[in-house]
């Protein structure tokens, strides 16, 4: 992921919080906002504390980015994503993350048709 493509400044994240929609699982809470005039979409995101130690908050974030990464095709272009990790996310591998992501961002139906 490039630097375009983070969400980073507190309000930047507010903006999504507060005008944007979520969705949810058991793993992830999806934010998403539509930004008409941006070219590429952007992600933030959070991992508590209180889900596990540094090594398993940064890991959870790798397998979040290179998920988004591998499904660039897939989403759409006009959006703001911050992703909220849940406990649960943890336990999981990349396979399993990416495919919760995955059925997240389909019940929220932010992904392209095929």
């Amino acid at each position: 992921m490039n630097k375009r493509q983070r969400i980073k400044k507190n309000e930047e994240f507010q903006q999504v919080f507060k005008k944007g929609k979520s969705f949810a699982n058991r793993q992830f809470v999806v934010y998403f906002y539509r930004k008409e005039e941006q070219l590429e979409f952007r992600i933030g995101l959070s991992v508590s504390k209180k889900v596990g130690n540094a090594v398993t908050r940064n890991r959870i974030k790798r397998y979040l980015r290179q998920s988004f990464l591998e499904m660039k095709e897939e989403l759409r272009n006009d959006m703001d994503y911050v992703i909220i990790a849940r406990h649960q996310a943890a336990t999981l591998d990349f396979h399993e993350t990416k495919k919760n992501l995955q059925h997240v961002l389909r019940i929220a139906r932010v992904l392209k048709k095929k």
